[in-house]
C-alpha cells in the first residue's frame, strides 16, 4: 500500500517542486534579458515567491482534483494563487522600504508573465499525464459498491474518460443474483463483505459507495469496516432519486446544503454584470449593423404589404409576458387561420422573408428588446404565451427556463438544438446554462454563435 501512496503523490510533488523554482527561473531570465544586474535580493525575491506560490496553491486547492479540472478552471486558480503571492511580496517590499532597489520593469513583467508560464506548464504536464493514463500508466484502481443506477452511471463516466486515470476493478453488490455476472463489461465480484476484504489487501486505491439513501444502515456499517483499511473511500449520493444530478452543493458555515433549483443570476451582483454586458454588447452591435437593418427594413417593405416589424407575445423572466420584435418574414394574414407550434420550415414566408429567416437576420430587432430589458443576448429562447401551459404540463422543469431572461442565442442553440429539434434536450441544455451561468460562458456562446452562423452561410453559398 505504501507503493500505491508513493505513486499517487509523486506527480503532485513534481508540480510543487516546479512551482517553487519557476518564479526564480523566470525572474532571472527577465533580468538578464533587460540587462539588470543580478544580485542576492533578486534571488531571495524569486525563492520567497516560489515558496509563497506553493503555499497559496495549497490554500486555493490547486493540487486537489486536478484530473477533472478544465484548463479555464486551472487558469482561474493560477491567477488567484499568483495574485495572492504578488500582493504579499509587494507588501513585504513596501514594509522593508526597498522598492527603489528593484527594477520596476523587470518586476512588472515578472508579475504579468508568470501566470501564462504556469498555465503552459500545466497544459504540457496535463497532456502528458492524460496520455499516460489513457495507456494504463499511473492509473488508480477503483471499485464500486452498488451496481444500481448510480454505480453504473459512475462506471460509464470513468470508462468514457480514460484520460482521467481510473481503471475499474469491479462492482460489489448485496444482490446475490448479480454475483459473478458482467454488467457492461464490468464484473460483480461479490457482496459488501468481499469489498472490505479486497480493500484490506491493497488491490484497490479508491472505493466508491453508490448506495441508495434508504440503505443508511448498510452505508454506516460499511464505512465503519472500511475505517480499518487505508483505502480512499468516497460516497456518491443517489442524485437520480430526487433529480439532483445538476444540483449544486454550497457550504453554509460548514454545513453542506444542496441547491436544487437555483442560478448564479439570483444574486444582485450577477444580474448587474449580466445587464451591463447586455447593454454594452447590444449598443456596440447595433452601432455596426444599423445600415444592414435599414436595408432589411426596405426589403421587407418592398417585398410584401404590411408593417416592417412582426410583434409577438412571448414569455420571459419570472414568467412575465413581453412583446418580441422581428423583421416580418411572412404575409400579414398567415396566422389568421391557426397558430401552430413548430414546423418553422413549413410556414408560409415571402421570398425576401425566406432569405432573412434562413440567415437569422429576422432576429436582429431583438437587440432593441435587449436594450429595453425584456431580453438578454444570451439565454433560453422565449416561447409564445399560447403554448406555455401545454408545454409546461408535458415537459418537467420547463418553467425553470424563466428563472433568467430569454435570449437571442443560447447554450442549446450553439449545440445544434434550434428550430424543430427535441424540446426535451433543449430544456436540458437551457437548465445547464441557468445553473452554470458565468460571464465567460456568455462570451463563449456568443463566439460560437458567430462561428456557426458563418459556417451555415458558407455552406449555403457552396450549395
Amino acid at each position: 500500500m505504501s507503493d500505491i501512496k508513493r505513486d499517487r503523490s509523486i506527480f503532485i510533488f513534481l508540480k510543487s517542486l516546479a512551482d517553487s523554482l519557476l518564479p526564480l527561473a523566470l525572474l532571472y531570465c527577465i533580468a538578464r534579458f533587460y540587462g539588470v544586474v543580478w544580485e542576492d535580493r533578486y534571488s531571495l525575491l524569486g525563492l520567497i515567491g516560489g515558496l509563497l506560490l506553493v503555499a497559496t496553491n495549497q490554500v486555493f486547492g490547486v493540487y486537489d482534483n486536478w484530473r477533472t479540472r478544465s484548463l479555464f478552471e486551472s487558469l482561474q486558480m493560477v491567477i488567484k494563487s499568483w495574485g495572492a503571492t504578488i500582493a504579499f511580496l509587494i507588501i513585504l517590499i513596501f514594509l522593508q522600504k526597498r522598492s527603489q532597489d528593484y527594477s520596476r520593469v523587470t518586476i512588472g513583467l515578472w508579475a504579468m508573465s508568470m501566470p501564462f508560464l504556469l498555465l503552459c506548464i500545466r497544459i504540457v504536464s496535463t497532456k502528458f499525464m492524460r496520455y499516460a493514463f489513457a495507456r494504463g500508466f499511473y492509473t488508480k484502481t477503483v471499485a464500486i459498491v452498488g451496481a444500481g443506477t448510480v454505480g453504473q452511471y459512475l462506471a460509464g463516466l470513468l470508462r468514457q474518460h480514460p484520460y482521467l486515470g481510473y481503471s475499474i476493478y469491479g462492482y460489489y453488490d448485496e444482490n446475490l443474483e448479480l454475483s459473478g455476472k458482467e454488467i457492461n463489461g464490468i464484473f460483480v465480484l461479490g457482496n459488501h463483505v468481499s469489498a472490505c476484504e479486497d480493500a484490506k489487501t491493497g488491490r484497490i486505491d479508491e472505493l466508491y459507495l453508490c448506495l441508495p439513501l434508504d440503505e443508511q444502515k448498510d452505508i454506516i456499517e460499511l464505512m465503519n469496516q472500511l475505517a480499518q483499511t487505508t483505502v480512499v473511500v468516497k460516497y456518491v449520493p443517489d442524485l437520480f432519486a430526487f433529480d439532483l444530478l445538476h444540483a449544486k452543493w454550497i457550504d453554509l458555515k460548514g454545513l453542506p446544503v444542496v441547491s436544487v433549483y437555483d442560478t448564479p443570476m439570483s444574486s444582485v451582483s450577477a444580474r448587474f454584470v449580466k445587464r451591463t454586458e447586455d447593454i454594452f454588447l447590444a449598443t456596440m452591435i447595433l452601432f455596426f449593423i444599423w445600415p444592414l437593418m435599414i436595408l432589411i427594413a426596405i426589403g421587407v417593405k418592398l417585398s410584401s404589404p404590411g408593417p416592417v416589424f412582426y410583434r409577438q407575445t412571448r414569455i420571459g423572466w419570472n414568467g412575465k409576458a413581453f412583446t418580441i420584435l422581428k423583421f416580418r418574414s411572412m404575409p400579414t394574414d398567415v396566422e389568421k387561420k391557426a397558430i401552430e407550434w413548430g414546423n418553422a420550415n413549413k410556414k408560409t414566408t415571402t421570398k425576401f422573408g425566406r432569405l432573412i429567416r434562413n440567415t437569422s437576420m429576422d432576429e436582429l430587432p431583438q437587440f432593441f428588446n435587449v436594450l429595453k430589458g425584456d431580453m438578454s443576448i444570451v439565454g433560453p429562447r422565449p416561447e409564445r404565451d399560447v403554448f406555455i401551459e401545454k408545454i409546461s404540463s408535458e415537459v418537467p422543469r420547463y418553467m425553470q427556463r424563466h428563472m433568467v431572461k430569454a435570449g437571442i442565442t443560447g447554450w442549446a442553440q450553439i449545440n445544434g438544438l434550434r428550430g424543430d429539434t427535441s424540446l426535451k434536450r433543449r430544456i436540458e441544455y437551457d437548465l445547464y446554462y441557468i445553473s452554470n451561468w458565468s460571464f465567460m460562458l456568455d462570451l463563449k456562446i456568443i463566439f460560437f454563435t458567430v462561428i456557426n452562423e458563418w459556417r451555415n452561410r458558407k455552406g449555403k453559398m457552396g450549395e
